[in-house]
């Protein structure tokens, strides 16, 4: 399959409609075939380029499957792993997703103004609704939403090209705001510290092997 080929790479991606029509046939292609993602798996320790998107933290691990620089388009498997929970944010680039296993909670506040004097305990709930295993959804870069994952729920992500520079977190609990920007503002060490290594890489691997995903 040739996934530059696929449609992603020429989505209008101002139109959540296209956007999430033309990656749900995407999705149904891989679900159907998991022998295509099985294979950019087993190649992703030999591809540097590739690799070195990969990121893995305390409770979120994202592996890049695919990355068309022109575009701007990526395909990432995203790994929730134990007690990954969301602080309301929006996103630099809107985006695509299909939940292969597990389930997670996903609350919506809708297409609010986000600057650093916004009030986060203020943000209302627009929609609460349950992510399980099939659901797919396109989101806008401009929705401010959050997520509360089952452990090892694993998603299917195309996401598009970015679109601004920064994007802003609200924190209910405390009331704090924050900016946080993408990785070409990122330093060395602040891009070291999050990249996956390839003996995370293939433990990863190994997961959804055992979970019979691929």
């Amino acid at each position: 399959m040739d996934w530059a080929a696929a449609g992603l790479c020429t989505i209008d991606w101002s139109d959540i409609d296209e956007v999430e029509r033309v990656t749900s046939d995407f999705f149904d292609h891989l679900v159907a075939h998991p022998r295509i993602v099985r294979a950019r798996l087993d190649n992703l320790v030999a591809n540097p380029a590739l690799l070195t998107l990969c990121e893995h933290y305390d409770i979120l691990d994202k592996i890049v499957l695919f990355s068309d620089p022109d575009s701007g388009i990526r395909v990432r498997l995203h790994v929730f792993l134990p007690g990954y929970f969301d602080r309301p944010h929006n996103h630099r680039w809107s985006y695509a997703s299909r939940i292969l296993r597990g389930r997670y909670r996903h609350y919506l506040f809708g297409d609010a103004e986000l600057d650093e004097s916004i009030e986060p305990a203020k943000l209302p709930v627009l929609q609460a609704r349950e992510e399980p295993v099939g659901a797919t959804y396109a989101l806008h870069h401009t929705m401010v939403h959050a997520v509360v994952a089952e452990p090892h729920t694993v998603s299917l992500v195309v996401r598009g090209p970015a679109v601004k520079d920064r994007f802003l977190v609200a924190d209910r609990k405390t009331g704090e705001a924050w900016w946080q920007y993408g990785a070409t503002q990122e330093s060395p060490e602040e891009a070291q510290r999050k990249r996956m290594t390839p003996a995370q890489l293939l433990e990863v691997i190994a997961s959804m092997r055992e979970w019979k995903l691929f």
